[in-house]
């Protein structure tokens, strides 16, 4: 039995996502940008009908002027999530957004964690896309919901629950 490709989920899902990724570290070598774009249309939630977003792996440095600039916190972090309007969705628009990762504090984590690099990219992906789509995890309520979330989603690409250390 041929399926047709117009009626194809798979073929409708890649279309939803538009990804543009640069590594601007001098050290890393990240997982491959195709990667990337797995994580990321994993993490979009079935409302997000098109996302635009820019991936881009960064230095210490960089990483730590991006952080004290926007969040006015004076040293590098893994993930940093700018989105357009907050998350909240533009009528008409699809969603942007950019991710910023840390490469140097990325690897660190992975190491300190036992984690391989590319499970703690693809969880720090899909934790960033959430940011995008307006989740939060300031309060316990919000944070238990999207941690949740990730795990599901993590867990449907291969990989075990990062927040796993923390339930027992």
């Amino acid at each position: 039995m041929k399926i047709a490709k117009r009626n194809n989920p798979l073929r409708r899902l890649a279309g939803r996502l538009s990804l543009a990724f640069e590594n601007r570290s001098a050290s890393a070598n990240p997982p491959p940008a195709e990667a990337f774009a797995r994580w990321a249309r994993a993490a979009l939630q079935p409302d997000v009908a098109r996302a635009e977003v820019s991936l881009l792996v960064v230095d210490a440095d960089e990483g730590r002027a991006l952080n004290h600039d926007y969040r006015g916190k004076d040293y590098p972090t893994n993930v940093l999530s700018f989105a357009l309007n907050e998350g909240e969705p533009v009528p008409g628009l699809p969603l942007f957004g950019d991710l910023v990762f840390c490469a140097p504090v990325v690897e660190e984590e992975a190491r300190t964690q036992g984690k391989t690099l590319e499970a703690h990219y693809a969880h720090l992906t899909v934790h960033g896309l959430l940011h995008l789509q307006g989740f939060d995890h300031e309060g316990d309520d919000e944070a238990e919901v999207m941690e949740k979330l990730e795990s599901v989603i993590l867990a449907k690409l291969g990989y075990a629950n990062p927040y796993a250390e923390e339930l027992v």
